[in-house]
């Protein structure tokens, strides 16, 4: 049985979270579980989660649910914006409520953090190039 979706499709959050996750290389996006997920070979990115130990509970409805960089997770996790989400946490995800004074460029870091953990080498180098040709420099001829 399909998971009833657990989003509105309208969302601006939703809308915003995937500019940032669809703009890298490579990445695509399904409903899983009835939430928007996105990936490239992996899933490096979902938009909602449920709260550990209360799955019924709309706390993170609207949350950013990625995979941090190892040694930046102490440091999130110290930060009471950011928790541990059911189902993903136990894999070392975490969570952070969109709802609440959002820095849209913490949230691209923390995407561009997530995917560059789970995309294929090839697509994290052609970020990379794409980074190091992004506006203001010249290409070689």
């Amino acid at each position: 049985m399909a998971h009833p979706p657990r989003f509105d499709d309208a969302d601006p959050l939703l809308a915003r979270v995937r500019e940032v996750a669809l703009a890298l290389p490579g990445a695509a996006e399904k409903v899983s579980h009835g939430r928007p997920t996105f990936f490239t070979k992996k899933v490096f990115a979902i938009f909602g989660g449920v709260v550990k130990g209360n799955h019924g509970s709309d706390a993170l409805r609207q949350a950013l649910v990625f995979l941090p960089d190892d040694g930046e997770r102490p440091a999130l996790l110290e930060d009471s914006r950011f928790v541990v989400p059911g189902y993903e946490g136990a894999y070392g995800w975490l969570a952070l409520d969109l709802r609440v004074d959002v820095d849209w460029d913490e949230v691209a870091e923390l995407v561009e953090s997530s995917y560059r953990a789970t995309a294929p080498a090839r697509l994290v180098a052609e970020l990379d190039g794409a980074v190091r040709s992004g506006p203001g420099t010249s290409k070689p001829g």
